[in-house]
């Protein structure tokens, strides 16, 4: 179908340069075939296209693809070709995704069984408990096995291998963190640097003022991936309790910030680590670690 839309339209591919919106994986297969017939190509955030365009009305295929026609000749010199997708990295993320599903099952199973508990009274032998419990002991298995291939895909790719070592030696990130940085960053080949990753996760706030009367506190975006911060969330609450650097930052800060707000600075700070291992190829160094 591409191909025949091409002709129809006499683009040359030889010389062309798609553009397409970066969906998180269900653009892989086609960027594969892009790279199969040496076509050039580069992914756009959606935030960015969005954000680019001002006022708009009405929405469609047909118009979601000229309005990134539209981004991509504006931004034409600015976009460089990228490379396929390493494999590993797609099968890695699959099954992240299936983990992420038989987790939630899980806790909804959790959830149902406290409930019924607390409302009825009932002990483990009720029936409908007895068959919660052995689902979710299925799944806690299946959840097992599922991180067991993923780690065995890790340590076969040595690229991917070496970055995870890396960025596991930082307190608080602990293997599905690392997982999921690998993958959502494509082994950091897709994002220049740490801040635009943020970007990405919703870890850097925006303000929201206007002249002397519009004054509105700074938020982060509603378009981040919020799976991503969700993750780094649990890291950054492991890191203050973990990481002496970062609990002494999160005492300071807590005598005059709202938690929350110290949470996300501490997200942003292992953000700053990751891609600084990565960048130095060389394991974290706790500088308190060795302080009496």
């Amino acid at each position: 179908m591409f191909h025949c839309l091409c002709r129809e339209n006499g683009i040359d591919l030889k010389n062309a340069f798609v553009a397409l919106e970066y969906t998180g994986g269900y653009e892989y297969r086609f960027i594969q075939h892009l790279h199969d017939k040496q076509i050039s190509f580069a992914r756009i955030p959606g935030i960015a296209i969005k954000h680019s365009l001002g006022i708009t009305r009405g929405k469609s295929d047909k118009i979601d693809a000229k309005r990134i026609a539209t981004y991509a000749e504006e931004k034409r010199r600015q976009l460089s070709p990228e490379k396929p997708v390493d494999k590993t990295i797609i099968a890695i993320k699959e099954l992240l995704g299936l983990r992420k599903r038989l987790v939630r099952e899980s806790a909804g199973y959790k959830a149902t069984i406290k409930e019924r508990k607390h409302m009825y009274g009932v002990g483990n032998k009720d029936f409908i408990v007895a068959v919660l419990l052995k689902k979710e002991a299925g799944n806690k298995r299946l959840i097992e096995k599922t991180e067991q291939q993923i780690t065995l895909l890790v340590k076969e790719n040595p690229a991917i291998h070496h970055s995870f070592k890396l960025l596991t030696s930082i307190k608080g990130i602990g293997k599905v963190n690392a997982w999921m940085t690998i993958t959502y960053t494509e082994n950091f080949t897709s994002f220049p640097n740490a801040r635009s990753y943020a970007v990405y996760v919703g870890v850097i706030p925006f303000d929201y003022s206007s002249g002397t009367s519009i004054k509105g506190r700074k938020r982060v975006s509603h378009l981040a991936n919020k799976e991503l911060k969700q993750e780094l969330s649990q890291a950054a609450r492991s890191a203050i309790q973990w990481d002496t650097e970062m609990r002494l930052y999160a005492e300071k800060k807590l005598e005059n910030k709202h938690y929350g707000i110290v949470v996300n600075n501490i997200r942003f700070k292992l953000i700053l680590r990751m891609f600084a291992v990565i960048k130095r190829g060389e394991k974290y160094v706790d500088k308190y670690a060795n302080v009496a």
